[in-house]
């Protein structure tokens, strides 16, 4: 039987990286894509190998679409037909309130975690017709919480992820395509030192009700069971871990 083809975009570092290493541990051969820290796609793929899958990594920038089209050219062509989409690349800008943020931080944010989540999407469901597939969007409990003074452009972006996985979902499920979403509170990954504030999860673990931020591999989990065949019945559905909030 063929292993599982699973692109995950983001797929060097933080959750992105979590999630690749857990799809080889459950049997899937990975498309890393990754923006432009080679060594960490590297490393990421290194440890897919371990775990016994094959591995792929792609430079490359998901808001730009002959980049998104190289990717699942590239996917096909090594590694065989592409069963699974993990959209989980996305920026936040840096911290501050809306009226402080510049407007190449708002194209830029909803370039890439939104325009880059729809031309994904778009190539998996063309290639997934007819013979069915999963797409994972990484959404974000900030879509409901709203971030204020933090990062309310960033929260709006994920809002507009949730609002795609609902539509989705109902738009390819007659092709077998299941469409659902991940949205993870606070983590512990890279994206906050990207932000300005490197301390950010321990600063507000006081407001998570389990009083921590979280793991990388605490969401790689719910990523592998969407796209498991144990998720069969499962499509239009946002999974939140955040911790309580």
């Amino acid at each position: 039987m063929s292993r599982p083809v699973t692109i995950v975009t983001g797929g060097g570092r933080g959750i992105g990286a979590a999630v690749c290493a857990r799809l080889a541990t459950d049997g899937h051969d990975v498309v890393i894509g990754y923006r432009a820290d080679d060594g960490a796609a590297a490393s990421v793929a290194e440890k897919v190998f371990a775990l016994g899958g094959r591995a792929l990594t792609i430079a490359m920038d998901t808001s730009a679409e002959a980049d998104v089209e190289r990717l699942f050219d590239a996917a096909a062509t090594e590694l065989g037909p592409v069963t699974g989409l993990v959209n989980n690349a996305g920026v936040t800008g840096k911290l501050g309130t809306l009226a402080d943020t510049s407007t190449e931080d708002l194209r830029r944010v909803l370039d890439v975690n939104v325009l880059g989540y729809l031309l994904c999407a778009r190539r998996a469901a063309r290639d997934m017709a007819g013979r069915g597939g999963a797409i994972v969007n990484i959404s974000s409990a900030a879509a409901t919480l709203g971030s204020p003074g933090e990062y309310v452009h960033y929260a709006a972006s994920k809002a507009a992820t949730d609002a795609m996985t609902v539509g989705l979902a109902k738009e390819l499920a007659a092709e077998g395509i299941r469409v659902n979403g991940v949205a993870p509170g606070t983590v512990h990954t890279g994206i906050h030192a990207d932000m300005g504030d490197p301390d950010r999860p321990n600063r507000v673990a006081s407001r998570i009700p389990l009083g921590r931020a979280g793991q990388p591999e605490e969401i790689a989990g719910a990523v592998s069971w969407l796209l498991s065949p144990d998720a069969s019945y499962t499509t239009g559905t946002t999974i939140r871990i955040s911790g309580g909030l």
